[in-house]
Formats: structure tokens, sequence, C-alpha cells
């Protein structure tokens, strides 16, 4: 077989360059820049032609080489403060997998939210690498000071999740509320109607606006939530824990339990099972998230399935689409969730 070699296509065999592109398309350098930038108003049989010169001469626009040409780095940066592991590797994924779509590169820094250089750290960030844009997701997403240094900065954002001031940034948003909603009236259609509840961690939004469905769920249904049933959780396996020991040992117990998200509801399995309780007969438990873990508890989990790979891709994809966030629309996202039955709730 004959290599590019062989039938003399110009930088074949060696390293390629944006010229030898140009040559062998038949087109301008600029008309190359703008193909590989993936820049509008260029006709469709050029684009083409120069991808398949690119593809042909396996040429690779070097990164520093476009951010110096032009007025984007090509990096967008994922700032968070969350110790679900899930959440942040499906946020990763979903993120990365729209920039690569562009060619661009993911820059991820974790935040101490209650650091006191928190605010510092982020400008000192912002000043030194320039990002085109920025992903916040909860809690630093509702951080006012977080905010403020990132437009002082210049640099345009996206919101996932918030629950203050919505309209202040381009989101991108699952209905936390009717999730938790109708997660509580699943419960009260099985039969249940002492339901306990399990709070998030008091500085996510999202805790509030799952325990505001949940609160809504009982009382369209005539049933008031019973304050001795409602303990505070911090997302965390080990607040599930602590929380359903304190849960099992009121006087009189729920026949079902929502928690708050699936780390929590399987800590209240443990607490259950430490307290001979079993589950589902004795007691129901549902969680919120949808987290691999609850395929790998038995029984499995009753949740809400949380797109959050869709969310973090459509974070990047407002970014990256650039003319919603330039021409100064806000945008908010709304991605749906599932209701996921599976063999932790039984009939009452």
């Amino acid at each position: 077989m004959r290599t590019p070699k062989d039938r003399g296509v110009p930088g074949a065999g060696g390293t390629s360059t944006i010229n030898d592109v140009a040559r062998l398309a038949g087109v301008s350098i600029k008309t190359v820049s703008r193909v590989m930038n993936n820049e509008p108003n260029v006709r469709p049989e050029t684009r083409q032609k120069v991808q398949e010169a690119a593809n042909l001469l396996h040429y690779r626009p070097n990164l520093l080489a476009r951010s110096l040409a032009g007025s984007r780095s090509f990096l967008i940066g994922l700032f968070y403060d969350n110790p679900n592991a899930a959440y942040i590797t499906d946020m990763q994924r979903g993120v990365i997998t729209r920039a690569r779509e562009e060619g661009y590169h993911l820059l991820i820094e974790p935040q101490d939210s209650h650091a006191p250089d928190l605010v510092s750290k982020i400008s000192s960030l912002l000043a030194t690498i320039r990002l085109d844009g920025v992903i916040l997701t909860p809690p630093l997403c509702d951080m006012a000071v977080v905010l403020h240094a990132i437009e002082a900065a210049g640099v345009p954002y996206v919101r996932v999740s918030p629950f203050l001031n919505p309209g202040r940034s381009p989101c991108v948003r699952m209905d936390e509320t009717q999730a938790a909603y109708e997660m509580t009236r699943h419960l009260i259609g099985m039969g249940h109607k002492d339901i306990g509840f399990i709070m998030g961690h008091p500085e996510h939004g999202g805790s509030h606006q799952r325990y505001e469905g949940f609160v809504r769920g009982l009382r369209e249904s005539g049933i008031e939530p019973r304050p001795e049933w409602i303990k505070q959780g911090y997302f965390s396996y080990e607040s599930g824990v602590e929380a359903g020991r304190a849960l099992f040992a009121e006087k009189t117990r729920p026949t079902a339990v929502f928690s708050s998200n699936d780390y929590m509801s399987f800590g209240v399995m443990a607490a259950a099972q430490q307290a001979g309780i079993r589950v589902p007969d004795e007691v129901s438990i549902t969680g919120f998230d949808d987290v691999p873990g609850a395929m790998l508890v038995w029984p499995h989990v009753t949740t809400i399935r949380q797109p959050v790979e869709a969310l973090a891709y459509a974070a990047a994809d407002i970014l990256l689409t650039r003319e919603e966030v330039e021409e100064g629309v806000s945008p908010d996202r709304l991605l749906p969730f599932a209701l996921i039955e599976r063999q932790s709730v039984r009939r009452a």
C-alpha cells in the first residue's frame, strides 16, 4: 500500500503543519484555522475538505498556538466542593465529553468552601490561568463572594443547580422540589403515611428544595410532617447512620424513610440492620441521586435519578456555544429526572 509520502502528500512522513493542510486542501491558512477552531461561516464542502486533509496528514493543532493566535485559551474550569465521588466523576465526564467536541480541555479545581482564603485562591487562579469559562457546582454556585470574584475577573460562568439568585447567570438544573414531591407521593401511594425524612447538608440549596418537595407531598395528602421524624444529615454515609439511629430510637418509628441522597440512605439501611429492623419488611427506605452504590447494596434502593452527566454536558455546552453568554442572556436549562423503583420499598 502506498503511503501519503509515496503519493507526494506535503508534510507526510514528518510533523505536519497548518501550511501543509492548507496546501493539500487548496485553501488559505486562515480557512484552515477557522475550521480547526470550529468557527461559523465556513461552507460545508470546504470544511469537509480541510478535515479530510488534516486527517490524512494526522495534523493536530497546537493548543498553545491556538490560544496565542486568538482570544480563547481552549480551557474551561470546573470548580467544586462536594464529597460525593460519584457526582464529581459524572460531572467531569459530562464536561469532558462536550469539551472534546470543540477541542477544549478541562481544568479541575476542587475548592474548600470554608477556607478563609477561598476568594483569594480563586482570584489568583483566574489571574494566572486564562479560562474561557467556569462551571460551578453546589455549594460554590450559591456563594456570592465566589460569583463576585469570577465576575470581577470577567470570566463567563455557568452554575449547576443553583438555589439563590437563579437569574444572575446561565444555569442548568433539574426540578429537585418536584422530584422529592413525586418520591413522597410514591411512598404515600404505596400505603405509607408515617414517613421520616433525612435532610441533606444545610449549605446545599438542593437540601432545602428536597425538603420542600417532601413537605408539600405530605400536606397535599392531609399529612403533617412529624418533627421527631425529621433528622439532619450531611450527604454522607456516616451522617445517614447517625440520623437513622436517632430516628429508630424514637418511641414510635415511621414505616418509610426518605433520605435526601443515596449515601445517607445506605447509612439508614445500616442503622436499621444494627437495630434488627428488616428492610423493606418493617421499614421502606428511599434515596436521591441514583449513584452506582444504589445497585450494590441489598435491597437495591428506590431513588431519584439525577442526570448529573447530562447537566454537566449542558453547562459546558452553554459556555462553548458562547453566544448565549456573550449576548447577556441567562439561559435556564431544565433537565428531566426519573423515579427509579427498586426493592427497598414495599407496600405498607
